[in-house]
C-alpha cells in the first residue's frame, strides 16, 4: 500500500511530533525545488540513479514509471518513500553526487542544516545542455586521482595556491597526493611512485589531475634549488605505454609557472583552437592520447603570481567554479577562466601586463567533474 503525505511525520527536539501534512509538504516542496533546477537530460539521468541508491525502501522501476516525467509527482513519490528528512537528503546526495551537481549538493548535505541552505535560483545550462544529441564523454565513476606539486621557497602567495586547488580538488572529488617544495629527484621520484600507484590500484581509475606549481622556463619546471625538471618527461610517465591504467582515461595537467622572460605589455592575439580530426581506427591507441594541458601563459612569457592573493590562474579557477559550479566540460571551464584572465588589468613595476592562458589538448571525449 502506497504511503501518502499524512503517514510522514517527524519528531521534534521537545519529543512532540510536528505537523504530520506540513512537514511532508515542506519537504515536498524542497524537493521539487531542487528538480525544478535540473535539465531534462539531468532529470532522465536522476531517474536511472535513483533505481541503484542503497537506501530501504527503494523506490521501484514500476514506481518511477508511474511517476511519469512528471517533476511534481516524482517529488510525491520521493516524499512518500523517504518521508524523514534525514532519508530524504541522504538520498539526493547520492543522486545528486553522481550528477555532478556540487552547486545543488550544499542544500543537502546535513539534514540538520537544510533549513539553512539555499537554492540557487538561476542555474545556467551545462554546455552539454545546448547540443543536440549524446555526447561521448568520458566514464569517470572511476576514482579520481590528483598530484598537487608546489615551490613556495621564495615565490609569495604560493601558499595560497595550495589551499584554493585543495578546494577546488575536494568539490571536484578528487583524491590528492601533496609534495611541497621537493628538490629534482624528490619530485621524480615521488611523481613516479604517484603513477605507479593508479597502475597498481584494484579500484578503477576514473581521471587523473597533476598540478605542478613553481617557476619555469620554457619546457621546464624550477624546484626550490633551482634544478630543473623537463615537461616532457613527467607527460611521458602518463603515457598509454607507461601508465596503463589510464589508457582512454583523461589525463589532466595544470601548469603555474613561467615559460620564459618575456612580458607581455597588452598585445592582443585572438587564436582559436583548432579541432583535430576524429580518427575512427580504435585497434592502436597513439603513444600520447587524452592530454589536457593548462599553462598559464604564452610560450616564452612570465607567468603571474600576485603576493597575497596568489597565482592568477589558480586564483580564476577557483573564482569561476564558485560562481558557476562544475557545469561546463573542462575545456570550456577553462575558457571561462581564460576569458576572467584576459580581462583583467594586471601592473608589474607600474607596467601593465596581459596574460593568457593556454591549452593543449589531445581528449578524445567530454570530461564533466
Amino acid at each position: 500500500m502506497e504511503r501518502g503525505l499524512e503517514s510522514c511525520g517527524r519528531s521534534e527536539s521537545n519529543g512532540l511530533r510536528a505537523p504530520p501534512i506540513t512537514a511532508a509538504v515542506d519537504l515536498q516542496s524542497r524537493v521539487q525545488e531542487t528538480l525544478d533546477l535540473l535539465s531534462p537530460q539531468e532529470l532522465s539521468y536522476f531517474r536511472i540513479f535513483l533505481k541503484s541508491v542503497d537506501e530501504e525502501p527503494r523506490v521501484t522501476p514500476l514506481r518511477l514509471e508511474l511517476a511519469g516525467n512528471s517533476k511534481e509527482r516524482l517529488a510525491g513519490l520521493l516524499v512518500q518513500h523517504y518521508c524523514e528528512p534525514a532519508s530524504a537528503s541522504r538520498v539526493l546526495v547520492k543522486v545528486l553526487q553522481q550528477l555532478r551537481r556540487a552547486d545543488l549538493l550544499r542544500r543537502w548535505q546535513g539534514a540538520g542544516d537544510a533549513d539553512d541552505r539555499e537554492i540557487p535560483r538561476k542555474i545556467p545550462k551545462r554546455s552539454y545542455d545546448c547540443v543536440d544529441g549524446e555526447l561521448d564523454c568520458y566514464d569517470l565513476r572511476g576514482k579520481r586521482k590528483a598530484f598537487v606539486m608546489c615551490v613556495e621557497k621564495n615565490r609569495p602567495g604560493a601558499h595560497r595556491d595550495i589551499c584554493l586547488m585543495e578546494e577546488w580538488l575536494g568539490q571536484c572529488r578528487f583524491e590528492h597526493t601533496q609534495c611541497i617544495d621537493p628538490n629534482k629527484m624528490e619530485l621524480i621520484e615521488k611523481i613516479r611512485s604517484f603513477r605507479d600507484g593508479l597502475n597498481e590500484s584494484k579500484d578503477d581509475v576514473g581521471c587523473c589531475l597533476v598540478t605542478l606549481m613553481s617557476h619555469g622556463e620554457k619546457g621546464f619546471i624550477k624546484m626550490e634549488d633551482g634544478e630543473k625538471v623537463s615537461l616532457e618527461d613527467i607527460f611521458e610517465m602518463f603515457n598509454n605505454k607507461n601508465c596503463p591504467a589510464l589508457q582512454e582515461k583523461p589525463k589532466i595537467f595544470i601548469i603555474q609557472a613561467c615559460r620564459g622572460e618575456k612580458r607581455d605589455s597588452g598585445v592582443e592575439t585572438d587564436d582559436e583552437p583548432m579541432e583535430s580530426d576524429d580518427v575512427a581506427e580504435k585497434r592502436r591507441l597513439p603513444t600520447f592520447s587524452d592530454y589536457f594541458i593548462i599553462y598559464p601563459t604564452q610560450a616564452d612569457h612570465v607567468a603571474l603570481r600576485h603576493p597575497r592573493t596568489g597565482s592568477v590562474m589558480i586564483e580564476a579557477m577557483s573564482a569561476v567554479f564558485k560562481q558557476y559550479g562544475n557545469k561546463w566540460h573542462i575545456a570550456d571551464f577553462f575558457t571561462k577562466v581564460n576569458n576572467r584572465v584576459v580581462h583583467t588589468e594586471f601592473h608589474l613595476h607600474e607596467e601593465p601586463i596581459k596574460v593568457s592562458l593556454v591549452m593543449e589538448s589531445t581528449l578524445t571525449r567530454f570530461v564533466y567533474f
